[in-house]
């Protein structure tokens, strides 16, 4: 994963810059030149080369290479715009933001069934942040109320009261509250004195002025002088009331950031029978709405992602803007600024294909020209503010259809609870509100990926449901407040999931061809070569010129998977559509260990019919039985592509730690 960091000499100017990614005008040069080839190919598929006397097969193979182009031009539109942001760190910004200005950040680990020790190594990370100790706050949202990860939090935050760092902290507060202390017991010593010389100050002010000694003159003088330094008070004795209630105000004010030293705490919330519980959703809403939190912004992080200590830092500058007419930094209108996920225990070879510099690069950034980026759940800021104002007027028109969802409350405002995949909904319903967002790419925290073929699917059939799910209740096409581009990105990303449809067409056409020599192109000749040739060359060089920088062998993987999991996203798709019962599933964070070959049967059927497809091609050719040489040789390396897309789920369905791997991690 490419890691953009500012160090502590920025060559820039100001705050912050952004830019367009570089290649992006050459990018946009060959992208327009392959829509214009793309449309050429299609024009020729529709109007020459349609085989009639197979219409059953020619008709899906032309619907699934339209949908492939239209795939292609959201695919194109969408990096139209890739920004690159630069930002100064928040002890650097110009002019200097005063660290007791810096806003309360709220931690929110979310677990359900992990180890402890898993979360505790998270927990102690984000408690190493580098931050002001008294502004920022650890909580571990326990979904599954585990006495031990309840020990756990206890340990660690008696650990962490201990540490260097908090005992600073409570000697200068302790010594601040000292101090005010013995201002008040001061103030308690001579108030009766006061209370004297007060009387006697207004028993000479009622003497006549011509009986009055020069004494006398002075002390009215300095009970008129007293009364004009405070005019709301009219007697001293009145004054001393209000400083000792200031003084007593300020001391509770000390003993109760001596409390809230205590910045390591653990959330379970109820779960009553018969109540929708939301999932992750509601784990996290619960805790915004409880009344145990209150930071400005919110820092969410999955169990076993570790964040780096400059992580807000590098962060929290881009919710300030800078107003110069009054020399402040104020708030602006970004809702959430999400930065990549990595994961620190991927092996060289990453056979199940966690890698995602793709997303976590080209894609995202250019959403984020759009003011499109995605909210994805774990290593993000979120504004509180932005949260709770749209989420309590999503609660309010629920609420009136349905007032039995009183009792919901507390787990349906803040972040979307209407699918699977809460992330994305919400950062949908944040940019249908007005609110914008920021993606900024540097690597600044690290987890754990599923290392066994079984926790892969279930966290792929889970992303492909939920997104397909927004699809269905809230199409962003026709969603109020979003732009037109944002439409578009959220719609491309639902669009995608359709893709395994057009793939079941893609590897079957082989298949067919080799046994029964039925063609869904009626030519194949020199006018197919013509067409198809260009078209795939143009279209390559754009897509290498758009993912610039990634490794070409986490790209391969990449393809790989989107043609290979096309039975879980047919499975989505059904899944949605006939209205089954969909059920959130954590992805587990242990290793299952075991063989997954019947998890892919689909993908082992169509790699065996390949198989046998392409040796009976071979075995008729050799007999002198072949009809048509070129067209089955056309078909044998389409077919050979085909095994080399399904290569990849296969060994990993196999595939088994390295014991110099498991050792490392």
């Amino acid at each position: 994963m490419t890691s953009l960091f500012i160090n502590n000499a920025p060559t820039f100017s100001g705050n912050s810059r952004s830019t367009l990614k570089k290649r992006t005008l050459l990018f946009r040069y060959l992208a327009e030149i392959n829509l214009i080839f793309g449309l050429w190919y299609l024009q020729w598929r529709i109007t020459n080369s349609i085989n009639f006397d197979a219409l059953w097969l020619s008709i899906p193979l032309l619907l699934a290479e339209i949908y492939s182009y239209i795939g292609g031009v959201m695919f194109v539109i969408g990096l139209w715009r890739p920004l690159v942001r630069q930002i100064k760190s928040l002890d650097q910004l110009t002019p200097p933001l005063p660290p007791t200005d810096w806003p309360i950040v709220d931690v929110f680990i979310t677990c359900y069934n992990e180890p402890p020790e898993m979360v505790e190594q998270t927990a102690q990370a984000a408690l190493a942040i580098d931050y002001p100790p008294t502004k920022l706050y650890v909580y571990v949202l326990d979904d599954g109320n585990s006495p031990a990860m309840r020990a756990m939090t206890e340990r660690l935050c008696i650990a962490d009261l201990q540490s260097p760092l908090l005992q600073q902290e409570a000697n200068r507060i302790d010594a601040e509250r000292s101090h005010l202390v013995e201002r008040l017991q001061n103030l308690e010593s001579f108030t009766p004195n006061i209370q004297v010389a007060e009387e006697w100050l207004s028993k000479s002010s009622s003497v006549p002025s011509q009986d009055t000694t020069k004494t006398e003159v002075l002390a009215q003088s300095l009970q008129q002088f007293i009364r004009w330094l405070s005019p709301k008070h009219h007697s001293v004795t009145e004054r001393l009331k209000t400083e000792r209630q200031a003084l007593a105000a300020a001391i509770r004010q000390k003993e109760l950031e001596l409390v809230e030293l205590a910045r390591f705490r653990y959330i379970a919330r109820p779960k009553p029978v018969g109540v929708p519980h939301h999932a992750k959703a509601g784990n996290l809403n619960y805790a915004i709405f409880s009344g145990e939190t209150s930071g400005e912004f919110i820092l969410t992080l999955d169990a076993d992602h570790i964040p780096k200590p400059q992580f807000l830092k590098r962060v929290l500058p881009y919710f300030y803007t800078y107003n110069l007419f009054n020399g402040k930094y104020e708030q602006n209108r970004i809702a959430f600024v999400q930065t990549p996920q990595d994961f620190y225990n991927i092996p060289p070879s990453d056979p199940f294909g966690h890698r995602a510099s793709l997303f976590y690069g080209p894609l995202q950034q250019g959403k984020d020209g759009m003011n499109a980026a995605f909210y994805t759940g774990t290593n993000a800021i979120l504004r509180r503010e932005a949260l709770i104002n749209v989420g309590l007027q999503y609660f309010a028109d629920d609420f009136t259809k349905d007032e039995k969802r009183l009792d919901e409350f507390q787990l349906v405002g803040g972040l979307s609870s209407n699918s699977i995949t809460e992330d994305m909904n919400t950062a949908m319903r944040l940019h249908g509100a007005g609110w914008k967002s920021v993606y900024h790419h540097e690597l600044l925290a690290e987890g754990l990926a599923p290392d066994d073929l079984s926790s892969t699917l279930k966290q792929r059939l889970r992303w492909a449901q939920g997104t397909i799910q927004v699809l269905v209740r809230e199409n962003p096409l026709s969603k109020p407040g979003l732009t037109f581009w944002q439409r578009l990105q959220y719609f491309k990303t639902m669009y995608s999931y359709f893709s395994g449809f057009a793939t079941l067409i893609f590897i079957s056409c082989p298949i067919i061809y080799f046994f029964t020599e039925i063609a869904p192109v009626k030519t194949y000749g020199i006018d197919f070569i013509v067409h198809f040739l260009p078209t795939f060359i143009i279209n390559r060089l754009t897509f290498i010129v758009a993912i610039w920088g990634i490794p070409a062998s986490e790209i391969w993987r990449s393809e790989q998977y989107a043609i290979a999991l096309f039975p879980i996203f047919i499975q989505a798709v059904w899944s949605v559509f006939t209205g089954q019962k969909i059920n959130f599933q954590v992805t587990p964070k242990q290793r299952q260990s075991g063989i997954y070959l019947q998890m892919i049967w689909p993908q082992l059927l169509f790699l065996l019919l390949t198989i046998i497809g392409i040796v009976w091609s071979v075995y008729n050719f050799v007999i002198g039985r072949l009809n048509h040489p070129w067209v089955n040789l056309l078909n044998s390396s389409w077919a050979i592509y085909n095994l080399l897309l399904l290569s990849g789920i296969i060994r990993a369905s196999v595939w088994q730690i390295p014991k110099y791997h498991s050792n490392k991690i």
